[in-house]
């Protein structure tokens, strides 16, 4: 007696796919990026992961780069901006504008790769727009607004994703300390007749810890950007 041979099913009777949605997408995106990396999404493999082809995702983004802006915006979510508002209690302006940052750099420190991808593609949804509205709120506590405050915000967060994409690869390296510690050595070991700049300042040079470089680059950037002339957008 030859086995039964197993009976067709009818599409018919198969669960129904969800349908796709562009936020569903880009959760999708965000849990895979959390387990594969930003480099494993792509196009093709998110499709994959849809039960989908790959044509039916360039219907909500134009390309790769498109959808990183999009992940990326899903995980501005996390950055507090509770700071703005009056609860933040007698903190200043400059100190609520530093905690912005910090926790936007946090937000980055965790996805490296999706820091570096910050700082060619800029996100523009409701995160990233929440993101520069808390910003142009500090910055007008402080006196800024206008077209200094527009370019400040584009100047801090340019800083601000520089030193996330930077300090997060480091962070995930295996070899950040001997790395460190083999600069440090080179500095130091820096001959005084041909580097006596470098010779006499080694020590300065590799001083500190990055919370407080990063400290005092933000007292930096915002000292100049409350005393250079305002910009003339004219101009350019």
């Amino acid at each position: 007696m030859s086995p039964a041979t197993p009976t067709p099913r009818s599409r018919r009777e198969r669960p129904a796919k969800p349908a796709l949605t562009g936020p569903g997408i880009v959760a999708t995106a965000v849990g895979l990026m959390r387990s594969e990396g930003l480099e494993r999404v792509t196009m093709r493999r998110l499709a994959q992961e849809l039960d989908t082809g790959p044509a039916s995702l360039y219907v909500y983004f134009r390309n790769t780069a498109e959808l990183h802006a999009a992940v990326l915006d899903e995980l501005l979510g996390e950055v507090d901006l509770g700071v703005t508002a009056a609860a933040a209690g007698p903190l200043g302006w400059r100190d609520r504008l530093a905690r912005i940052l910090s926790s936007y750099i946090e937000v980055l420190y965790e996805h490296p790769s999706l820091a570096r991808s910050a700082l060619v593609t800029r996100p523009r949804g409701e995160r990233y727009l929440d993101l520069v509205e808390a910003l142009l709120t500090v910055l007008a506590e402080g006196g800024m607004e206008g077209e200094r405050a527009g370019w400040a915000v584009d100047l801090l967060l340019q800083y601000a994703t520089a030193t996330a994409a930077e300090h997060g690869t480091r962070r995930q390296a295996d070899d950040t300390q001997e790395e460190w510690d083999a600069l440090t050595e080179t500095l130091r070991g820096a001959r005084q007749d041909r580097h006596p700049r470098i010779a006499a300042a080694a020590d300065q040079l590799v001083s500190g810890s990055p919370e407080a470089r990063r400290t005092w680059a933000l007292d930096v950037l915002l000292n100049g950007i409350l005393t250079a002339p305002a910009p003339d957008g004219a101009r350019g």
